[in-house]
C-alpha cells in the first residue's frame, strides 16, 4: 500500500521547501504554500527560472500569513509582522496574482545576496494564483524510474517541488489515479492530471544551480502531452478537506475513472 513519505511547501515561491510532518488541506491547498512571491524593482515577477540560488534562503510564516520569517545561508535570520504596503496585480504563468507589497526588513538583505532589487509580495488570498489542482503527487517508484533514465542512482524529489511524495508504489502508477478519487490520510483528493514541468525540476534543489537535464530525459522516454508538455507527477483537486499525515496510506477509492474524467479528456480533444 502506497503511503506518504514527505510533505514539501514553500511558503515563498522558489524560496526553500519546509517539510512539515503533518499538513491541512483545505480547498486550496496548505494556505501557507505559496502565500508570498518575488518582484523586481520593474514590478517583473522574479523566480528560479531567473536567479536559481533563492532556493538557498529559507521562508517561514503562519497559516494566516501574519508573520514572515526569512534564514540566509550564513545563518543570519530576519523576521517581523508582516505590514502590507501598495497593491501588485501581475500575471504569473498564465494566471494573474493580487496581493500588496510586504514592507519590513527581509528586502535589503534579500536584494544583497541576489544582487538585484527584489521585494515580497503577499497574495491576497490563500492559495494565490490557484485556480484548481491545489495539490500534487508524485511516487518514489516514478523518480527510481527516471533516476534509471537518467543513469543517476536517485533523483532527488525536491526538484520537482511536490506537495506530497508517496512510497511504496511502481514508476508513474500515478498516472493511474487520473480521474479517480484517493483518500490520503482525513482527505480526499480527485486526481486531474499529469504534472507539467519546467525548467527549474534541472537544479540542484540546494544550490539551485543546473547539473541535470531533467526535461529532455522526460521527453525521451515519455513524450510530451499535446505536443508540449513534459510531464512528471500528477495534480490534484480537494475534494474533502482534511489533515494528512507522514505515514498515512494513499487508497485509491474508484475502480475505474470517473465520467467526469471521460468527459475532460474529450473535451480537451476537441
Amino acid at each position: 500500500m502506497p503511503t506518504v513519505s514527505r510533505f514539501s511547501i514553500a511558503p515563498v515561491r522558489s524560496l526553500a521547501l519546509e517539510h512539515p510532518t503533518e499538513i491541512d488541506l483545505t480547498g486550496v491547498g496548505v494556505v501557507e504554500d505559496r502565500r508570498f512571491f518575488l518582484i523586481d524593482d520593474t514590478g517583473r515577477f522574479i523566480d528560479r527560472t531567473v536567479v536559481g540560488k533563492l532556493v538557498q534562503v529559507a521562508a517561514h510564516t503562519d497559516p494566516a500569513a501574519t508573520t514572515l520569517r526569512f534564514t540566509f545561508p550564513d545563518g543570519s535570520v530576519v523576521e517581523d509582522e508582516v505590514r502590507l504596503g501598495g497593491p501588485v496585480e501581475i500575471a504569473i504563468y498564465g494566471r494573474t496574482a493580487v496581493g500588496h507589497i510586504v514592507e519590513g526588513p527581509w528586502a535589503d538583505p534579500l536584494s544583497a545576496i541576489m544582487g538585484r532589487g527584489l521585494q515580497v509580495v503577499r497574495c491576497d488570498q490563500p492559495g494565490g494564483t490557484r485556480l484548481g489542482d491545489a495539490t500534487s503527487l508524485v511516487s518514489d517508484g516514478s523518480l527510481a524510474e527516471l533516476a534509471r533514465q537518467v543513469g543517476q542512482p536517485a533523483v532527488d524529489a525536491r526538484r520537482f517541488r511536490m506537495l506530497i511524495e508517496v512510497a511504496g508504489a511502481a514508476a508513474h502508477e500515478e498516472d493511474t489515479w487520473i480521474g479517480r478519487r484517493i483518500a490520503v490520510g482525513d482527505a480526499i483528493l480527485r486526481v486531474t492530471l499529469q504534472d507539467a514541468r519546467c525548467a527549474i525540476t534541472t537544479q540542484d534543489p540546494d544550490t539551485g544551480q543546473r547539473d541535470l537535464d531533467t526535461l529532455r530525459t522526460l521527453i525521451a522516454y515519455r513524450g510530451l502531452r499535446d505536443g508540449k508538455y513534459a510531464d512528471f507527477g500528477v495534480v490534484a483537486d480537494v475534494v474533502q478537506p482534511g489533515r494528512v499525515r507522514l505515514g498515512d496510506e494513499v487508497t485509491v477509492l474508484d475502480a475505474e475513472p470517473t465520467a467526469w474524467a471521460a468527459h475532460s479528456a474529450a473535451s480537451a480533444a476537441g
